[in-house]
């Protein structure tokens, strides 16, 4: 795991009533996170991410999971690192609309 995913699942999502995944294979895709009661992925995004590439492989996975009905919830190693309480809250939410 990465740091931004350590810090996650040890300051959040270890503690969930629900079972959290890590590193869950679905398809050909390996999810950081996966809460398959609410069918939820969490993904932290490094710089990698951001370019168009990156991109462009983030949709053709989201596609192929929500063709699943899995919802991806994410984030980005420097919004989880600068505003840690309010992902965690926006995990919450979404977890609590499942």
């Amino acid at each position: 795991m990465t740091q931004e995913e350590r810090k996650l699942w040890y300051h959040l999502l270890k503690k969930l009533p629900v079972t959290v995944n890590r590193q869950k294979v679905i398809g050909q895709y390996i999810l950081d996170f996966y809460i398959a009661s609410a069918n939820i992925a969490i993904e932290l995004d490094g710089s990698q991410h951001y370019n168009e590439k990156g991109k462009e492989s983030d949709n053709k996975r989201d596609d192929f999971l929500s063709q699943y009905g899995i919802k991806v919830l994410r984030y980005s190693n420097y919004d989880l690192n600068a505003n840690f309480n309010e992902v965690c809250d926006d995990i919450l939410l979404h977890l609590n609309q499942s």
